[in-house]
Formats: C-alpha cells, sequence, structure tokens
C-alpha cells in the first residue's frame, strides 16, 4: 500500500489488545503510516470505542474514509465474553473493585438460560454511570468519579442474540449480537439483577461489526511490523 492510498482512504481491521484504549490504537496506527510513508499529517478515526479492558475488533479508517466512520458506527456487533455472578462493582466491570455482593446458590442452569429471554429484542438499558456519554456537557464518569449525583436517562436498544456458550458458575459465558448503543456493562449488570442478584462484566471480545470480523484483522503491534519492519524493534 502506499502514502496515496492511506491518503485515498483505507480500511483497516484492527484487533484492540488487553488495556489499551482506542485512542491508543488509531496514535498507534497514525504513527505507523506517518513514519513508513514520511507523511507529516493523516486523518485516522475509529467507528465505536472499546473499553481497555475489552480486546477485538476495532474498525479504523483513513484518509477521505474517515467521511464513512458513521456508516460503520451504526452497524450490528457481535460480542463474546464471561460475566461473573455474585458480585457488582461501580463501572460493571473490572475497572473497579466488587462493592456489593449477593446469594448465587439459588442460581441454576436453567434459570440462567430462561433469563436471557428478558433482554432479547428491543429494551430500554440504563447507560452505566462510569462511561463517555455527555450530561448537561459534562461526561458522566466525570459526575461519577466525584461521587456527584446524576440522573441517566435510559435508551432503547435491540439485541438480536443473547446465547450462554458456558456455565461454570459464578461464571457465565456468552455471546451477544445487538445495536449501536448497547452497553455490554450495562447487560452484566442488569442481568446479575434479574437473576436476583449481582453481576459484572469479567471479560469482553469484540468479534464483528457488521461484515467486518476479528478473523481479518491484525492487532497494532503486527501492524507497526509490516510497514515498519526492523524499524519497530
Amino acid at each position: 500500500m502506499t502514502a496515496e492510498d492511506f491518503k485515498s482512504g483505507q480500511i483497516l481491521l484492527i484487533d484492540k489488545p488487553l488495556t489499551w484504549s482506542s485512542f491508543q490504537a488509531v496514535n498507534k496506527v497514525r504513527w505507523v503510516i506517518r513514519k513508513a510513508f514520511d507523511i507529516k499529517k493523516i486523518k485516522v478515526g475509529h467507528a465505536g470505542t472499546l473499553d481497555p479492558l475489552a480486546t477485538g475488533l476495532l474498525v479504523i479508517c483513513t484518509g477521505k474514509f474517515t467521511k464513512r466512520l458513521s456508516e460503520f458506527q451504526g452497524q450490528i456487533k457481535e460480542y463474546t465474553g464471561e460475566i461473573t455472578l455474585g458480585g457488582t462493582t461501580p463501572s460493571y466491570d473490572l475497572e473497579s473493585e466488587v462493592t456489593e455482593t449477593f446469594p448465587t446458590d439459588h442460581i441454576t442452569e436453567d434459570l440462567i438460560h430462561k433469563t436471557t429471554t428478558q433482554f432479547i429484542g428491543d429494551i430500554q438499558q440504563y447507560p452505566p454511570v462510569f462511561s463517555a456519554l455527555k450530561k448537561d456537557g459534562k461526561r458522566l464518569y466525570e459526575y461519577a468519579r466525584n461521587n456527584e449525583e446524576v440522573v441517566v436517562e435510559p435508551r432503547q436498544i435491540n439485541i438480536a442474540e443473547f446465547e450462554i456458550t458456558n456455565i461454570d458458575l459464578p461464571k457465565v459465558e456468552f455471546r451477544v449480537i445487538c445495536s449501536k448503543g448497547t452497553y455490554i456493562r450495562s447487560l452484566a449488570f442488569d442481568f446479575g439483577k434479574a437473576l436476583q442478584s449481582g453481576g459484572h462484566l469479567s471479560k469482553l471480545r469484540r468479534t464483528k461489526i457488521g461484515d467486518f470480523t476479528t478473523e481479518n484483522a491484525i492487532c497494532p503491534i503486527a501492524f507497526e511490523k509490516q510497514y515498519l519492519g526492523e524499524q519497530a524493534d
């Protein structure tokens, strides 16, 4: 690929590693393109953030294709992950410590499978307070970090599939296909509540965005080696 190809517009499928922010992945791609082709400026952006503790697919667009980011953001997404039952965290995932514990003795495999049906179709979902959504010009996580009260409004989302793939209590593995705007952290929290217990997201991987899949994605370090070779070390 040439400098002109990247400027005209490319779609890059990046497999985001654990602990990397989506911003870091975009910065790495931009830096590699600039260094490999000696370009001073190039537009690079991603079609939908992944939390640092999630891995998987980032659709990254370069050059003129950055205008298409909203098109990809709106496509349905598939995730796989793990919910740990019996405890909740303020962030609904492992970004924060477990602060409340709940009984799990009453939870059976049958109950887990039956409870998934409550979450299929169009549902109202409350986003996590620890999120980048804005309320009155301020991000929700800013309120949360300052221990300020904030009213979070529910949003309509769609879950097309919610499949339980493995149960090893307290851990439950799942696969979900959902619309734009779905918070899997909120799904984990709400699922725990629906089981008369508590739950938090302990693993998450995005496997698809529309027709794009992780099977065709490359990690940022491999992308760097592909274009910079020995210089990457």
